[in-house]
């Protein structure tokens, strides 16, 4: 399993049309095979931040889901990011 965590900066003006920009996004990961989870959120304490969560079973599924990436208006308004993908060896209950 796969993990791919960590969060992306904006303008804080822009980031409410940000996040609406990814709505299909969201909706088409979590349909996607392979996909356990997929979020994109404004931070509830800064106002530029958005986090991101994503689940996969596997890399393969992963890569195919993202294809080309993001659309350029996305990649434009990004001003910052720390994204980082973790593979998971177990999953026990808190």
């Amino acid at each position: 399993m796969l993990i791919v965590a960590g969060s992306l900066y904006v303008d804080p003006a822009g980031r409410d049309a940000y996040l609406a920009s990814c709505a299909e996004v969201v909706r088409q990961a979590r349909s996607a095979p392979g996909c356990i989870d997929f979020a994109i959120s404004a931070d509830l304490v800064e106002p530029g931040r958005i986090n991101v969560y994503e689940r996969w079973d596997t890399d393969d599924q992963l890569l195919a889901f993202r294809g080309s990436g993001p659309a350029e208006e996305q990649v434009a308004a990004i001003l910052g990011a720390e994204v980082h993908r973790y593979r998971i060896s177990a999953v026990e209950a808190p």
